[in-house]
């Protein structure tokens, strides 16, 4: 008997035809029934500002509760810079607080980064894990997703055009699904 897990997932980019909302569209298609995964979106959050805590944005505080009873986060960026986009930094900042109520603490996670550069997106997966280790969230270390030349693997529909790109995706849900279970309290 296989329990459902919920996953938040959070997409790095706000525009809604980028690559990285296209791959985590494909991603929630090849997940394993045993994972039920919802976008979560950033854009709405106000930048965090800790004077705020005592009459949180009501954008925060639906941000928190979509988020805080998920059992994982799949997060899916692109490289802004060498580095995450300020949007997502911004989101792990406003679920990490108020201190000692973090929505990230003790969950798992997996990063996920795409880029028509040949490096797919390899600098801000890497930042954002560092990210993550400092609110208390197990990242997956493999395997990894850097696709790069991302945009050659869609069609005009957002579907995967590369048989073997989508074996090697769902591959990475399984993997994923198999994270979450050694993290979610039995």
């Amino acid at each position: 008997m296989s329990t459902n897990r919920n996953v938040a997932v959070i997409i790095g980019s706000l525009r809604k035809q980028s690559l990285n909302r296209k791959l985590a569209l494909v991603l929630m298609e090849l997940a394993p029934p045993s994972l039920t995964m919802n976008i979560v979106e950033i854009g709405q959050l106000p930048l965090y500002n800790q004077d705020h805590e005592e009459t949180p944005p009501v954008a925060w505080t639906a941000f928190r509760d979509q988020v805080g009873p998920s059992d994982a986060v799949l997060f899916v960026t692109p490289e802004y810079n060498r580095s995450i986009p300020g949007v997502l930094k911004n989101a792990v900042d406003v679920g990490s607080r108020p201190y000692g109520k973090s929505i990230w603490e003790g969950k798992s996670a997996a990063v996920v980064s795409a880029s028509p550069g040949a490096a797919g997106g390899f600098g801000a997966n890497y930042h954002l894990r560092q990210s993550l280790v400092g609110v208390n969230v197990a990242v997956m270390a493999q395997p990894e997703v850097c696709l790069g030349g991302a945009d050659k693997h869609f069609d005009a529909e957002g579907k995967l055009v590369n048989p073997s790109t989508a074996e090697f995706l769902g591959k990475f849900t399984h993997a994923f699904a198999a994270w979450i279970e050694r993290f979610v309290a039995k």
